[in-house]
């Protein structure tokens, strides 16, 4: 069965492009090491809450958006060798934190079984 991981980060408006540009750039190691896809979607209609909300979450400030990313891997065990090769592969240095267009402290992250897809 598929295996999801799933990220809610805050990105500045003025780094949008880099940000995607980032994200193509990681594409080919993350399906080099099994991914089957990968979403990036920056946020349109992402209302703050009162007691919970995205931007609530991630500490998004006036000048971000809130973007809602995932991947897709075949399963578990290829989601878990790469991320494995993220301490050993040298490639992964390039995205490293000091290199990516946002706060990671402030990324919500997570690995999911799917349950029901339509």
């Amino acid at each position: 069965m598929s295996f999801i991981d799933g990220f809610v980060i805050a990105v500045p408006n003025a780094r949008k492009d880099d940000y995607i540009a980032f994200s193509r750039a990681c594409w080919p190691l993350f399906q080099e090491f099994g991914a089957v896809s990968m979403r990036e979607c920056w946020g349109v209609d992402v209302p703050d809450g009162e007691i919970t909300s995205f931007p609530m979450a991630v500490r998004k400030s006036p000048e971000e958006t809130v973007v809602f990313s995932w991947i897709e891997w075949p399963d578990k065990s290829a989601r878990d060798a790469c991320m494995a090769s993220m301490e050993s592969d040298p490639r992964w240095e390039a995205f490293g934190p000091d290199k990516v267009p946002f706060d990671g402290k402030r990324m919500i992250f997570g690995g999911f079984e799917p349950v029901f897809a339509a």
